[in-house]
């Protein structure tokens, strides 16, 4: 899915063809040691990172490792070009992506994903490799996902392919949660990714997500602002409505496009379908009618699930989007409360069980408006946190 007509790329600031603007912007990022390349440290969430220094490719070697991008390695092909399988000289394999001249995508969010994929390290984003800039040439090398995107998992399955059972979309949505966090939280001044989507979380081996695809990404507010102000740009169906009307970006608008993933993971549909119904072509406005009936959550299921999820996991998951997507932007929770609560409806998903918020759960949790929302007795929005969080 490419770009929402109506929005358009960034006007281009004097200067930012090259390297100068764009540097000074993008290593405002207060980098720790642990970004410090070739070393291996714990990460912010305990995890151990190795770090690498970015390489720079000529043309000719990426040429070579593509096969002169044949048409058979081809992975896919998106805003900024086409995207192909290769192998390095040492026979690491990678994804190369081509920047397409007359592409959405230009120079500018070109330095953006180079510059913040060479400040930002997290085990849920996805590592940069290197890149190209022989004359115009403009590539990037990125390690290689085996197992595609999201977007891959849950849309036109082909024959004979399995579609992801519930366990594995909840612990999909949670590691990316972890990746969102990392760069809203862990990172200083935060970064606004700006274009969260399916096509963007990449799966490795046992469906370990990885956020990629940064050249939309913006360095957050600092001291006493409360956004920043940019042209519109995203994907129809995921942009948060405030900054849609206004330009005004906070992290609160990655958590509506958050919350939209959400509701694709479990429902199956997608953010924005024109082929559906008027009134369902947009899935949270059909959505939105549905959250204030929690009889009707269990139509929201993915039909792929045939039944085989947690009642209250699904709700749980449910309400947890519906607090993402609210219109009133203050109201939307904070991704690490969001990521908590995902975590925890993960790992409650491999025991298989209904009674979420029961003795089992953690007692950090057990008020958690986005783990007990409802009532175990009766499913009625009995919490009053749930309350100041339901959908306007």
């Amino acid at each position: 899915m490419g770009f929402c007509p109506c929005f358009g790329r960034d006007e281009e600031e004097e200067g930012t063809s090259g390297l100068n603007v764009a540097r000074a912007r993008v290593t405002s990022v207060e980098a720790s040691p642990q970004y410090q390349n070739g070393s291996q440290e714990s990460g912010t969430n305990g995890e151990t990172i190795s770090h690498h220094p970015i390489r720079t490719f000529s043309y000719y070697e990426l040429a070579a490792a593509t096969k002169n991008f044949r048409e058979d390695l081809l992975l896919g092909q998106g805003g900024f070009g086409c995207v192909h399988k290769g192998w390095l000289d040492d026979g690491q394999v990678v994804a190369i992506k081509q920047l397409d001249r007359n592409g959405l995508q230009g120079n500018r969010e070109f330095l953006v994903e180079v510059l913040m994929l060479s400040l930002l390290h997290h085990e849920h984003l996805v590592n940069l490799i290197g890149y190209c800039t022989h004359a115009d040439h403009r590539l990037l090398v990125y390690e290689f996902m085996p197992l595609g995107s999201v977007e891959d998992h849950l849309h036109d399955l082909p024959p004979g392919k399995e579609p992801l059972d519930w366990n594995t979309r909840m612990k999909i949505a949670a590691g990316a949660a972890r990746g969102l966090e990392y760069l809203h939280d862990k990172v200083n001044p935060p970064v606004i990714y700006r274009d969260f989507k399916p096509s963007n979380i990449l799966l490795g081996e046992g469906y370990f997500p990885k956020l990629s695809d940064f050249g939309l990404a913006k360095l957050g507010p600092v001291g006493d602002k409360t956004h920043v102000t940019t042209r519109v740009m995203g994907t129809q169906g995921y942009c948060a409505p405030e900054y849609a009307a206004t330009g005004k970006l906070t992290v609160k608008s990655d958590i509506y496009s958050f919350g939209v993933v959400i509701l694709e993971i479990v429902t199956g549909r997608r953010g924005y379908d024109p082929t559906r119904p008027t009134l369902e072509q947009d899935l949270v406005q059909w959505a939105r009618p549905l959250f204030k009936d929690h009889r009707k959550f269990s139509k929201m299921a993915d039909p792929a699930l045939k039944g085989q999820y947690p009642r209250r996991g699904l709700f749980q998951a449910l309400a947890i989007a519906a607090m993402c997507v609210q219109e009133n932007a203050t109201r939307r929770p904070h991704i690490h409360e969001v990521m908590t609560a995902l975590s925890y409806l993960a790992s409650q998903s491999e025991v298989s069980h209904d009674n979420y918020g029961g003795s089992s759960t953690p007692k950090s949790l057990h008020k958690h408006p986005m783990v007990n929302g409802f009532s175990h007795q009766d499913q009625h929005y009995t919490s009053q946190d749930w309350r100041q969080y339901r959908p306007s």
